[in-house]
């Protein structure tokens, strides 16, 4: 037998909890509250646990991947969605080119690094 899976989710932490779900629901994500200490966002089919929690090891080293149809559109969009702006430890960078695809990060306000990504075509 194959395993057969669905989805896969990540769990990470917070610093600040509040300031964290309030950064995911800015940037877009949907939130279901599954426990006084836990949020699962999602957008679309994506999601990821948000915890409570903070080791800043674990949390310095916590890095996300998201796979993204049009990179520069949504840089442009989350650029304007100004969380640099209302979050004090957010930053965003320009997109960087290299051989395997584009990407460029956004760090949340605990330092979780999201990578927004684009494959090069095979």
């Amino acid at each position: 037998m194959k395993i057969a899976g669905k989805s896969i989710r990540a769990f990470i932490g917070a610093k600040d909890y509040t300031i964290s779900r309030n950064f995911y629901l800015d940037l877009g994500f949907e939130e279901v509250i599954t426990s006084e200490n836990m949020s699962y966002f999602y957008m679309g089919e994506f999601g990821f646990y948000l915890q409570n929690a903070y080791v800043k090891d674990w949390v310095d080293n916590s890095m996300i991947f998201f796979e993204v149809d049009d990179l520069q559109n949504t840089l442009k969009h989350i650029q304007g969605l100004q969380l640099t702006e209302k979050y004090e430890k957010v930053r965003i960078s320009e997109i960087v080119y290299k051989e395997w695809g584009n990407e460029f990060f956004l760090h949340d306000p605990s330092g979780i690094l999201w990578h927004f990504g684009i494959f090069k075509s095979k």
